[in-house]
């Protein structure tokens, strides 16, 4: 647990520009106050992620952590978008989808708004792409959404639900 805070720590004040106008001493309070949470930033972590908090929900008296890693988290690739996408494929199949794994670490997929704010804090996803929660109407089709940074332009591509690739994984967030 002390392990991650100061890693935390650390991204917080080397990266100013994620987090204009919070205050640390608050967010690890609140974290402290949280373990779960802190158990769950270390599975993002250890799976590539690199958390940092990206924001405030005032509403709801939240910091959201995002994976903040340069590309798709590397321990969370070559998955298809969820377990029924998984369920479809008879041959090839990927060993996770990524609805699934973001669930067994605590965390939920970004969506197409998420995505692109975090993309105003950097450049991410420059030669990955990950998949971002998929709207219900795409979804029953048997599409999902992904997006990626090129050409200096956050681009929302399509895809079938069953489709994988080595270079696509995922990027989650946590309510804390």
């Amino acid at each position: 647990m002390e392990h991650q805070l100061q890693l935390l720590k650390t991204r917080f004040y080397e990266n100013p520009n994620r987090h204009k106008d919070l205050d640390w001493h608050k967010i690890e309070e609140k974290l402290i106050a949280n373990p779960k949470k802190i158990a769950i930033l270390e599975q993002m972590e250890k799976t590539g992620g690199e958390p940092d908090v990206v924001g405030f929900d005032e509403e709801k008296n939240q910091y959201l952590f995002v994976d903040c890693s340069s590309e798709s988290p590397a321990g969370r690739r070559s998955f298809c978008y969820d377990k029924e996408a998984l369920e479809s494929r008879k041959q090839n199949k990927p060993k996770d989808s990524a609805v699934e794994a973001a669930k067994a670490i605590g965390i939920e997929l970004l969506n197409e708004d998420e995505y692109r704010n975090l993309q105003q804090l950097g450049n991410f996803d420059t030669k990955t792409s990950s998949w971002l929660k998929t709207p219900e109407k795409i979804r029953k089709l048997g599409g999902a959404i992904f997006g990626d940074f090129r050409f200096d332009t956050v681009f929302i591509y399509h895809n079938g639900a069953e489709s994988y690739y080595a270079a696509r994984g995922l990027r989650g967030i946590l309510k804390v």
